[in-house]
C-alpha cells in the first residue's frame, strides 16, 4: 500500500481539498489529460482509467452506484487513491501494471511487466466456444503458443473443463506469471505449461485447436509505440522488420500438429496486411468480434496442407 511519505509534500493540500470518491476520479482524469497519457491496457480513455484506479485501490466493484461518487474518503484512502494516481502520471506504467490485474475473457489475471498486458479480441472467440469453427462437444485437445500470463489456455480451460491444454513461451519469466495464474484458477491438472520455442517439445502431439496470440509488431510501428507500451517485454512484441517473423514459422509447422479437423487460429494485428501480401494464395479466414478487434485469421487442418 502508498503511504503518506510517498506523496510529495507540495500535494498535501489536495489531500485537504479533494474529499469524495468522485473528486479523485475528476482529480485523475484532469491530470492524465494534461500529461497527454496513453491509454489501451483495459481501458480507452482518462476518465475510465482513473475511475478503475480509484476504485481498484479503495476495493471496490468495477460498477457502483452513481451515489458512491458523493461518498467521503478516509484520510488514509485519500493518501493511497492519491499515490496511484500520481504514479500513472510520473511512470507512465499501464494500469495493469499497478493494480498487477487484468481482466480477460470475464476471469482476473495477475500481471506484471514479465508478461503482455491480454487485450486480444480472442477473448471473444473463447467465450463462444470456438464456435462455429468448432465442434465444442469434440475438443479435446488445445494449445496455447506464446502463452505469456497464460490468460487464453486459461481462458480456454475454463470453458472446455474437459480438454487437455498445452501452453508454450519462450520467455521463463513469463512462465513464472502463468503458473501463478494457473494456480491461482486452479487449473493445474488440466494445464501443461511448457518453455520452448513455439512447438519445441511437443512431438507427436495433436490439437484440435491451436490458437496465437504471438508477436507481430513490425519494425517501423516498434520504432513509434507511446511509452506505456514500452514497459512490456519487446520479446512479447517485436517479430522482425514485417511483423511476421514468428507467424511464418507457425504457419509452416502447424499442421505438423493439428488433428484432421483442427483449426489454427493467430492474431496478427497490424501486420495484417503484410500477411495478406505474403500469402496471396493463402485463403485465410478473417473473423469478425461484435465487441471490437479485428485481424484475427483461421486455418483450417485442410488449408494449410494446401499452403504453397
Amino acid at each position: 500500500m502508498a503511504n503518506r511519505d510517498s506523496i510529495d509534500i507540495s500535494q498535501t493540500d489536495i489531500l485537504d481539498e479533494l474529499v469524495t470518491l468522485g473528486d479523485f476520479v475528476r482529480w485523475g482524469t484532469s491530470r492524465f489529460r494534461e500529461a497527454d497519457l496513453y491509454f489501451g491496457h483495459g481501458t480507452d480513455n482518462a476518465l475510465d482509467e482513473a475511475f478503475y484506479l480509484v476504485t481498484h485501490t479503495l476495493h471496490l466493484p468495477h460498477e457502483i452506484p452513481p451515489y458512491m461518487l458523493q461518498t467521503h474518503l478516509t484520510r488514509d484512502e485519500r493518501v493511497n487513491v492519491l499515490a496511484l494516481l500520481q504514479r500513472r502520471v510520473d511512470t507512465r506504467l499501464p494500469a495493469p501494471y499497478l493494480t498487477h490485474e487484468a481482466w480477460f475473457a470475464g476471469l482476473p489475471f495477475y500481471v506484471d511487466e514479465r508478461v503482455l498486458i491480454p487485450r486480444s479480441p480472442i477473448a471473444e472467440l473463447i467465450e463462444a466456444r470456438f464456435e462455429p469453427w468448432v465442434d465444442a462437444e469434440k475438443v479435446t485437445r488445445i494449445l496455447d503458443l506464446c502463452t505469456g500470463g497464460g490468460c487464453i489456455a486459461i481462458a480456454s480451460a475454463q470453458v472446455f473443463p474437459l480438454a487437455q491444454v498445452d501452453a508454450t513461451d519462450l520467455s521463463a519469466d513469463a512462465l513464472v506469471v502463468a503458473e501463478k495464474n494457473r494456480q491461482n484458477h486452479h487449473v493445474d491438472d488440466q494445464l501443461t505449461l511448457y518453455q520452448g520455442d513455439l512447438f519445441s517439445g511437443l512431438e507427436g502431439r495433436r490439437y484440435d485447436i491451436i490458437v496465437s496470440n504471438p508477436p507481430y509488431v513490425d519494425s517501423e510501428d516498434m520504432a513509434v509505440l507511446p511509452e506505456e507500451f514500452r514497459h512490456e517485454p519487446e520479446l512479447a512484441l517485436a517479430s522482425g522488420q514485417d511483423g511476421l517473423d514468428i507467424v511464418r514459422r507457425i504457419l509452416q509447422q502447424a499442421v505438423d500438429f493439428l488433428n484432421p479437423k483442427g483449426v489454427l487460429i493467430v492474431e496478427v494485428g497490424n501486420s495484417a496486411a503484410a500477411l495478406i501480401e505474403a500469402y496471396p494464395r493463402v485463403p485465410f479466414t478473417w473473423l469478425d468480434f461484435e465487441h471490437g478487434g479485428t485481424h484475427v485469421f483461421l486455418l483450417t487442418t485442410e488449408q494449410l496442407k494446401r499452403m504453397p
